[in-house]
């Protein structure tokens, strides 16, 4: 058969079949040299990453590492404070080195220190500075008693803490940076909008002029971090996370014991299933403004929202700041019958499926909480 040639003297398929070759073989080392380029390029910036931010810096630069940080949230907190490069590369390289036992609490770092000597630090505990003023807000402990322990301890007082954390411009600002703060705080009929969400923990500072904004967004984050991590919980609930941390404030106050935060928590959600009030003597205080001992007949025919014996449903707010242990009961409650529940005045909590059970306990104890406040 005849084929037509080149002046070479090849077939034009042969011909085709060269050009391919070399168009493959330039683009397979155009690839590799872009690869090579990106491995050098990224090994030269991860180095560079490691490197102090300014080796010649004198500069000495207050970090706070609050507890229960891990990697990543260290490494956002000193990219943040300009100490490193690269939070993320800050991460991989610890997760690298198996690096681990940072210690929580403040630090005096410098740019001219390298990721090395910085983690070195992290993990003895060494230059840490020490604090200008602490407060502890105990589990439900209401608002007006934290801005209480806040301006005994900081330098601020009272009204002045009051009138920035009620300011509106102030809240929207909050609302806008945190997850866990909605509008709904905005609720009129809610007494203070951040009730409940100033977590209980014990809280220092180091600059002795710490604004209230510092202060209470150390205060809100420790909630943001709580909802952050039941938000798979939060998610699957039929409440949203207000409603959540408000049924949380309830179990606080009314639980002495851990193991009956969850049984609590059961009574509470079966009684709104049922479409029956919650009928919880803590609201009734809240509402009355008083920390009462013990709800008297009267006491139950306040007037207010907060009411859980006059209204049906969840109060509109938190009445208290819960724990961690109150908000996890919540978040998974004991899968119980029981729709009554009673705390003797040592701790005891006796529960029941009906009324007539529970009214008989309630006669049976009830002299008990009155010869306890006589004392």
């Amino acid at each position: 058969m005849f084929r037509r040639t080149t002046k070479e003297g090849l077939t034009e398929k042969e011909k085709q079949a060269r050009i391919v070759r070399k168009i493959i073989l330039i683009t397979l080392a155009v690839l590799v040299t872009l690869a090579a380029a990106a491995a050098i390029g990224g090994w030269l910036y991860i180095s560079s990453s490691l490197k102090p931010v300014d080796e010649d810096s004198e500069e000495q630069v207050s970090v706070e590492i609050p507890i229960g940080s891990n990697a990543s949230d260290i490494g956002s907190i000193l990219e943040d404070a300009d100490v490193i490069k690269n939070g993320t590369v800050f991460q991989y390289y610890v997760r690298y080195k198996n690096e681990q036992g940072f210690q929580a609490g403040m630090y005096e770092l410098s740019p001219s220190m390298n990721i090395d000597s910085i983690i070195d630090q992290l993990k003895e505990g060494t230059m840490m500075k020490e604090a200008s003023f602490s407060f502890t807000v105990p589990e439900g402990t209401w608002y007006e008693d934290i801005v209480q322990t806040m301006a005994e301890a900081g330098p601020h007082d009272v009204e002045e803490i009051k009138t920035k954390l009620a300011d509106e411009e102030y809240l929207n600002q909050l609302i806008e940076e945190y997850d866990a703060l909605t509008e709904t705080v905005l609720n009129e009929e809610i007494r203070y909008p951040l009730e409940g969400y100033l977590f209980p923990a014990t809280y220092e500072f180091v600059d002795e002029n710490a604004s209230i904004e510092e202060i209470a967004a150390r205060m809100i984050e420790q909630t943001e971090e709580i909802m952050v991590e039941f938000s798979e919980q939060v998610e699957e609930s039929d409440y949203t996370f207000h409603e959540l941390l408000t049924l949380a404030s309830i179990v606080e106050r009314e639980a002495r014991q851990k193991e009956d935060r969850p049984k609590i928590a059961g009574v509470l959600f079966n009684r709104l299933e049922e479409g029956m009030r919650l009928e919880v003597d803590p609201t009734v205080s809240y509402a009355m403004g008083e920390h009462n001992y013990m709800t008297s007949s009267e006491d139950l025919q306040t007037d207010s929202p907060f009411n859980t014996y006059q209204h049906t449903g969840i109060p509109p707010g938190p009445i208290a700041s819960p724990g961690r242990s109150s908000l996890k009961a919540v978040m998974n409650p004991e899968d119980n019958n029981y729709l009554f529940f009673y705390a003797r005045p040592g701790g005891e909590v006796i529960y029941n499926e009906k009324y007539e059970d529970h009214r008989e306990v309630q006669e049976q104890y009830r002299q008990e909480w009155v010869e306890a406040r006589e004392e």
